[in-house]
């Protein structure tokens, strides 16, 4: 029999200290589990180990004489791993620390038992004073990397500590019903009749909410491709796109598809996803199939439209572009631990790159849409505004949104605003 925590530390050291992404660890170690329960606990040792790392990590530096991150480093997790069990998912003592510890044996590291046992009754023992110790700092307090704590409090003072706390919450599960195949009230009224506590996004017209993630494959109506999962901030995107029926639309850095699939739910427009890595373009190609859905999927740098590109105007262009992520910690955990304040210079000038190079490619009184899942000034409305400045054809349109704050250009919306994700947004017009 395989020992859970055991696969969890082996999966986390793999996310936190080697650099793995925790989706690739979970596609991992996930099927190494056959019951299905054993499979949800790795699920959640493995988001909470990744989530509050920094937190616990720094904890053992205080709670450890030497450390173990380069000779033991699944044993390290391991111990983060019992810190997460006492403090975050608040299992029984007891068996935290025992199941803990036979972990340790599970991994063929016995003679480090001992050590786990007395790591953990230490940290019970002197638990009010780590605590406060570890809540002095901000990077501490809420397990986010030095940089980015200071980067938030920096950008929006008045929010820094809301924002960070939100990174920690777990997200409510957001749905969109897909249009062309059933209509929302319809697809919540099966899903309450198989036992789901669903809810009508308040002014997302295709979003359905529910207050817990769980295994949307089992759903009614997923199979038939009723509905895909999306956070509302994403699907706002459908909104500001301002679609018309018959429209050339452009997707650029469309993987995996989700806004795309969104834009084609909601008009008969002829849409080309642009991908650069084909990898991830098969992840779109999937989900228009189970949507019932139809583009023009290309492989292509939508930095360089001259490769791909045949010559015809876009009435709309949305560009998803690469970024931080940092405005998606509370679903993506893993992306505190890998982020470095050197990224952002580099995504900064990508993103400009990929601006310039697509404004050619809209047609006068078109709308391009420009999005990152950031919450960072330097990656939003420092580059909208940058390339607007001495510009002729473009203007920046004014919108508001009943979540977020307006930006200096375009807006805003902080993870936690309207229990939504992190996400900026700005609509330039083409005169």
């Amino acid at each position: 029999m395989t020992d859970t925590r055991a696969l969890a530390a082996q999966a986390l050291a793999d996310v936190a200290l080697r650099g793995a992404s925790l989706r690739d660890a979970m596609e991992r170690y996930a099927p190494k589990l056959p019951d299905a329960r054993d499979r949800a606990l790795l699920m959640a040792l493995l988001s909470d180990g990744a989530r509050w790392w920094l937190r616990f990590d720094a904890a053992l530096d205080r709670l450890l004489d030497k450390p173990l991150r380069q000779k033991e480093p699944a044993i390290h997790a391991l111990l983060v791993l019992g810190l997460v069990q006492l403090e975050i998912l608040q299992l029984p003592d007891y068996a935290a620390v025992a199941a803990t510890v036979q972990a340790a044996r599970a991994l063929q590291r016995p003679r480090f038992a001992g050590l786990v046992n007395a790591v953990l009754r230490r940290w019970q023992r002197e638990r009010t004073e780590l605590l406060a110790a570890l809540d002095a700092k901000p990077q501490t307090r809420h397990a986010h990397p030095a940089w980015l704590a200071k980067a938030i409090a920096r950008d929006w003072p008045a929010q820094a500590d809301a924002v960070m706390a939100s990174d920690n919450l777990e997200p409510p599960l957001m749905l969109r019903v897909n249009r062309r195949r059933t209509d929302r009230e319809s697809l919540m009224e099966r899903l309450r009749l198989d036992g789901y506590t669903v809810d009508a996004h308040p002014w997302l017209a295709d979003g359905i909410v529910l207050p817990h993630s769980s295994d949307v494959t089992r759903m009614p109506g997923f199979a038939a491709g009723e509905f895909a999962v999306q956070d509302g901030a994403a699907q706002i995107a459908g909104d500001l796109a301002d679609l018309r029926s018959g429209q050339r639309v452009l997707d650029a850095c469309a993987a995996p598809g989700g806004k795309a699939c969104h834009l084609l739910e909601r008009e008969d427009i002829a849409l080309t996803a642009l991908e650069f890595e084909p990898k991830r373009a098969q992840r779109i190609t999937q989900n228009l199939e189970r949507l019932g859905l139809t583009a023009d999927i290309v492989i292509g740098d939508a930095g360089d439209p001259s490769a791909w590109w045949d010559g015809k105007p876009f009435d709309r262009i949305l560009i998803d572009a690469p970024c931080s992520a940092t405005g998606v910690m509370r679903r993506r955990p893993d992306v505190r631990l890998h982020r470095r304040d050197s990224d952002i210079a580099p995504l900064a000038a990508q993103q400009r790159r990929i601006l310039e190079a697509l404004w050619p490619l809209l047609a006068p009184g078109g709308k391009l849409v420009y999005i990152t899942c950031s919450l960072l000034r330097d990656e939003n409305e420092a580059v909208v505004n940058g390339w607007l400045e001495g510009r002729q054809d473009a203007r920046a349109a004014s919108f508001s949104l009943p979540a977020g704050q307006p930006a200096a250009v375009g807006w805003q919306v902080l993870p936690g605003d309207g229990d939504l994700d992190g996400m900026y947004y700005a609509v330039l017009e083409k005169s």
